[in-house]
């Protein structure tokens, strides 16, 4: 029996109290100890639950984060029995794992929302070719031919219009899926056949490259990073930010009369989070620069290479930066905007939302909108990497976003879902992926383990919903 359901069940303040509850009532008043059953009883707790609770910390986000150092491990040390050595916990696979989870991370943000207020998006690989195409099109053949091929801004125009592209074709689904009634599933299935064609015939089936050099600094690589001292200096302003943050969070809790958590757990949070930091600041600067770039940069800069060696730290990549940016703008977006709160009040109940005033039809467009740049952007950072556009990037991505989105903890019925948990599972995604070429897995084997996770996750959405009823 509950504390909800004791008050609802307690006999009126006139009549007499029963045996039971005059001995709650004595426990109570004499600070003696807890009955051995009754709702007092289950209010105890171990000292890991009670460790939980304190510090505030997301179960499910544990349990992703667990299932993240499993991965990791178990394919570290699969190469290590199978090869002699283990070939993914390095400095360089874990690097080169960020910057590919990047553009599957950014849509799974984007996934978030429009999971959560109950549709689907199967259009986003496609959404994501054909921005690409755009911005390949516009540096290669649009823009030279009113510019010249020697201007500067045509990698800036080229986002943009990439941007634009996407924004409207993303509005394009939501106005169907808002005002002409199909559902979502129809609308973005047939949209990733229709903008896989549109890519296609843009091109003629030819793949655009290459693309401007300033714009392929935003794919990664050596000279698309930053270095150790600007990762040094962003870990330390992220550093600052945790400690302001669970130090505001704990200003405001006072401030409006909220429950805090214990200093203790304050301080917990604020250190694990920065040792985090620190932990991805010292992997991403301990890979550094193939020696065949280095010999060429020493070349050019005129330095002198010494029998060593030079050592050049990659640092953050830009793709990571653009991801990480996503992040805080989609956070931020959610948690602390009416925006966000009309995103999860559709998602709990479409019906009473509406009742309440929420433009519900509008919304869907903007968050379909709001998809379809984050597609764009996707594809901004898939072909930068490959210095091309091709109609077929992007292929199969709608699979992987769809599976991080939910992985991450977004449910299907609506109304729950995290930003962070998305790029949790984008990462977890990409970890498989990446650990299974390693292994030398076949694609088919890659597509059966991707689809079983995804029903995996699913299936394990739906019974912690059950439990939490």
């Amino acid at each position: 029996m509950t504390d909800s359901t004791y008050e609802e069940g307690r006999p009126s303040d006139n009549a007499a109290p029963g045996p039971k509850e005059t001995a709650i009532t004595e426990e109570k008043t004499s600070g003696g100890a807890q009955p051995s059953s009754g709702p007092i009883a289950r209010d105890k707790s171990g000292p890991i639950s009670s460790f939980l609770r304190s510090t505030e910390i997301d179960q499910r986000l544990l349990g992703m984060v667990g299932a993240l150092l499993l991965i990791w491990l178990g394919f570290h040390f699969y190469g290590e029995f199978a090869n002699g050595f283990g070939a993914f916990l390095t400095s360089r696979n874990l690097w080169n794992l960020t910057v590919q989870t990047a553009s599957i991370g950014v849509m799974a943000t984007g996934m978030v929302l429009v999971i959560v207020t109950r549709h689907i998006d199967l259009s986003v690989g496609s959404m994501l070719g054909l921005c690409a195409m755009v911005m390949g099109l516009a540096q290669a053949r649009w823009l030279p031919e009113i510019f010249g091929l020697g201007w500067g801004g045509t990698w800036v125009l080229a986002i943009v219009a990439g941007i634009l592209a996407g924004a409207l074709v993303g509005a394009f689904h939501g106005f169907l899926i808002a005002y002409g009634q199909i559902p979502s599933f129809i609308v973005t299935l047939g949209g990733l056949l229709v903008w896989r064609g549109v890519a296609y015939l843009m091109a003629r089936g030819e793949t655009i490259s290459p693309l401007d050099p300033t714009f392929n600094l935003l794919g990664g690589g050596p000279y698309g990073s930053i270095g150790a001292f600007w990762s040094w200096v962003i870990g330390i302003i992220a550093c600052i930010g945790i400690i302001w943050a669970v130090y505001h969070g704990r200003h405001q809790r006072q401030r409006f009369k909220f429950p805090t958590r214990p200093v203790w757990a304050e301080f917990f949070v604020a250190a694990v989070g920065c040792l985090l930091v620190v932990g991805f600041v010292l992997i991403v600067n301990a890979y550094g620069w193939p020696r065949g770039i280095v010999r060429q940069y020493a070349a050019e800069q005129g330095i002198e290479v010494p029998d060593g060696g030079i050592f050049i730290s990659h640092g953050f990549a830009i793709p990571v930066l653009i991801l990480i940016a996503v992040g805080i703008f989609m956070t931020f977006l959610t948690t602390r905007t009416r925006f966000g709160r009309y995103v999860f009040a559709i998602g709990g109940n479409p019906e009473a939302a509406e009742l309440a005033g929420i433009n519900v039809r509008l919304m869907t467009v903007k968050i379909f909108a709001l998809m379809g740049v984050l597609a764009a952007i996707g594809g901004l950072i898939s072909s930068a990497r490959l210095n091309s556009a091709t109609n077929s990037l992007g292929t199969l991505d709608e699979l992987y976003v769809i599976a991080s989105a939910v992985i991450g903890g977004t449910s299907l019925a609506g109304g729950i879902g995290t930003i962070y948990g998305a790029i949790i599972g984008a990462l977890l995604m990409q970890s498989l992926q990446t650990g299974m070429v390693l292994i030398g897995f076949d694609s088919a084997v890659q597509q059966v383990v991707v689809g079983s996770v995804l029903v995996l996750a699913v299936f394990i959405d739906t019974i912690y919903r059950r439990r939490a009823k």
